[in-house]
């Protein structure tokens, strides 16, 4: 007698289902996101990159529960954002997801342990010590726990951003231009650090980035382009990213 297994169903860590988001009416209509479908799986690094204008923030906005779509669906896990209303998704944003953003928002007055585990107390959750110990070492700072903010370099600033999207085990971690006011040597340490995240930590990460080299260090990168998906790179290299950034649309992406 034999018996069948099954593979169990992995639910994707973010889903976009026909994505459409118009802001304005009438002649003054903007589409900036047009019937956007997509799955990310756990555990990936994805970039999105496009030119001025193409959807990128806003992609990233809906995707994280900062904007709502004006059609379609968009799933965090087993969460249709989609459906909540503001004080769900306030909630949600705050236990389930993690961002990081191009000018760190840290409270200035607050020491580096305090950044990193403010989202964790102003959702009134104990800090889980290992956790955190193993964050702060991923990132660097076991030796600057008592610094403030201006006490730091940019990339240090950035660190703990990371640190405080990670101290919450979120779904995702949402970064948008990261490395933007970064300097390329510690630029490149950032995008390192996220990679670790990935590849050593099992967590998710999007990125939205004009930067080739960034994207490289992404699993995929997604293009966008006139708000609509225009292809997807897998083994993405700075060289090809930068070549496809001069044709979108064309159908040649591998």
């Amino acid at each position: 007698m034999s018996t069948q297994t099954f593979a169990p169903v992995v639910t994707p860590a973010l889903r976009l289902a026909g994505v459409s988001k118009v802001y304005g009416s009438g002649d003054g209509q903007v589409h900036a996101l047009r019937n956007v479908s997509i799955e990310l799986r756990r555990g990936t690094f994805t970039a999105v990159m496009g030119p001025s204008g193409s959807g990128k923030s806003t992609f990233l906005h809906c995707a994280a529960g900062l904007d709502q779509p004006t059609s379609g669906q968009v799933w965090l896990g087993d969460a249709e954002l989609s459906k909540m209303k503001e004080t769900q998704l306030t909630v949600l944003r705050r236990e389930r997801i993690g961002f990081v953003f191009q000018a760190y928002n840290l409270l200035s007055s607050l020491t580096v342990l305090q950044n990193i585990t403010l989202p964790l107390r102003l959702a009134g959750k104990r800090v889980d010590r290992g956790l955190l110990d193993q964050v702060v070492r991923s990132v660097g700072l076991a030796d600057r726990m008592n610094r403030l903010p201006s006490e730091l370099s940019g990339g240090q600033q950035q660190r703990v951003a990371i640190a405080r999207a990670l101290i919450t085990r979120p779904d995702a971690v949402f970064a948008d231009e990261p490395t933007g006011a970064l300097d390329t040597r510690t630029a490149r340490q950032v995008l390192e650090l996220l990679r670790h995240v990935v590849t050593d930590m099992g967590q998710t990460v999007l990125m939205v980035t004009h930067d080739p080299v960034a994207a490289s260090y992404a699993d995929s990168v997604v293009f966008l382009a006139d708000g609509q998906l225009a292809g997807e790179m897998r083994r993405p290299t700075p060289e090809r990213i930068a070549a496809q950034m001069t044709h979108l649309g064309e159908p040649d992406l591998v």
